[in-house]
């Protein structure tokens, strides 16, 4: 326990934890949200930039596997090119979009006690919710840790 935390008193240890949660209703069902402390958002920002070179492959694989050389489709040596957008580029761009989305559902709070929402993956996500609901749950997460981040970025 350090200074401010005893200053703050033993009601504000004991109920803390809900301090930091956060709440939003979407689709009749309201999520809680824990706010993270900045040192676990900058554990968050690490694990979203870790890329699984694997799993790249395996979405870079699929992409192309009925590409064929055309007017709009350039194979090159190293990638295969589509309008001019780079395939490894997409599939790199798929699983960072997966690392995020995943990050930031595991700050959602679960109703059941013992479930530990670090254990996720990104396919329990999409094996429950479309892409479109992922986006706005993660936009709605994002909207309810930080109010006016969004108006704050476009100024």
């Amino acid at each position: 326990m350090n200074k401010l935390e005893k200053a703050l008193g033993s009601q504000f240890v004991k109920h803390k934890e809900s301090v930091r949660t956060r709440s939003f209703t979407m689709g009749g069902h309201t999520f809680k949200v824990k706010v993270p402390l900045t040192k676990e958002f900058e554990e968050m920002q690490v694990r979203m930039e870790m890329i699984d070179d694997e799993i790249i492959d395996i979405y870079y694989q699929d992409l192309i596997k009925d590409l064929e050389e055309s007017e709009s489709c350039h194979i090159t040596e190293d990638d295969v090119l589509v309008d001019g957008n780079s395939m490894k580029a997409a599939a790199t761009n798929k699983r960072i979009l997966e690392q995020r989305i995943t990050e930031l559902f595991r700050l959602l709070v679960p109703e059941e006690a013992d479930f530990d929402m670090a254990n996720i993956t990104y396919p329990m996500i999409d094996e429950l919710f479309p892409l479109p609901i992922q986006l706005q749950v993660i936009k709605n997460i994002s909207e309810t840790v930080s109010p006016g981040y969004e108006e704050a970025k476009g100024k």
